[in-house]
């Protein structure tokens, strides 16, 4: 028997290798060049020709663009926001999704595939009338505003109903036979099987929601609501751009994304690899 290890190395395997190394370091790039002008003088940002170090390493430029605007509420109010909205994409998706999957009653499918369909709605299109919605609920530059039109999710629905089809019925059927009701069964049953693919169904909200553009910048008015997206707009003046300090704020924005990440690393590949194929009928 061989050791996988002693094989030798082939031309093809080191010309595979190489080409991947060269991907990932052209992905890797801007991430790069993002903390080196974090960290450089802001005159020497947009220099001709560039420089690919800095010539003065001004750690203090994080600092600086922490306090050169309330980028703490900026922060917390991103980190409210997001969170709110992954719980609630979380506990409403999983409600539906289980109804959809397990509950049989008339117009079911019609309903679901109704449902999915407004995943073909672009957002913009949306902005409008949830605009005009929002000014009649008087919800305008508020933090319900910013949560609830955004907190339902038909893509995390039909993620979830794919990876409830196949969970064995035989489980559901026992608990049934025992007195459990369907919220319990949910709850005791289903989810806990069902980890992998919620870390990654909330990675993927709170990711989207941090990194949000579009609504918070029409329904947000001043610094009180602004999230990290809309605050670090407000580097760009009349005097000029802060691009150092831009950098540095885009670069304490990757914080939390990444935690999140790491921390839901072994759910995340397990959820990829069991949605692969959404299977399920």
């Amino acid at each position: 028997m061989t050791n996988r290890d002693s094989r030798p190395v082939t031309a093809g395997t080191l010309v595979s290798q190489g080409a991947m190394a060269l991907v990932a370091l052209a992905f890797l790039f801007p991430f790069f060049w993002m903390l080196t002008n974090a960290i450089r003088p802001n005159g020497e940002v947009l220099a001709v020709p560039p420089r690919l170090l800095p010539s003065e390493w001004q750690w203090g430029n994080f600092l600086d663009a922490w306090v050169y605007l309330p980028f703490g509420r900026f922060f917390l109010n991103s980190a409210m926001v997001s969170c709110a909205v992954t719980v609630i994409v979380l506990t409403v998706s999983s409600l539906a999704a289980y109804a959809f999957a397990r509950l049989r009653f008339v117009g079911r499918d019609t309903l679901f595939l109704t449902y999915l369909s407004t995943l073909m709605i672009p957002q913009v299109v949306l902005v409008i009338p949830l605009f005009l919605l929002i000014s009649r609920l008087d919800w305008v530059n508020t933090f319900q505003a910013l949560i609830l039109p955004v907190a339902f999710s038909s893509f995390g629905t039909f993620m979830l109903r794919q990876f409830f089809k196949t969970i064995p019925r035989e489980l559901e059927e026992a608990a049934l036979c025992d007195g459990a009701s369907r919220l319990r069964i949910l709850v005791s049953i289903i989810l806990p099987m069902s980890l992998p693919v919620l870390g990654l169904l909330a990675l993927f909200t709170f990711t989207a929601q941090w990194n949000s553009f579009l609504w918070p910048l029409i329904i947000v008015n001043g610094t009180e609501h602004a999230t990290i997206p809309l605050g670090l707009t407000m580097f760009q003046t009349q005097q000029g751009t802060q691009w150092n300090y831009l950098m540095a704020g885009a670069a304490i924005s990757m914080i939390p994304g990444l935690c999140l990440t790491i921390l839901l690393q072994r759910y995340i590949f397990s959820g990829i690899a069991m949605n692969s194929g959404f299977g399920g009928r």
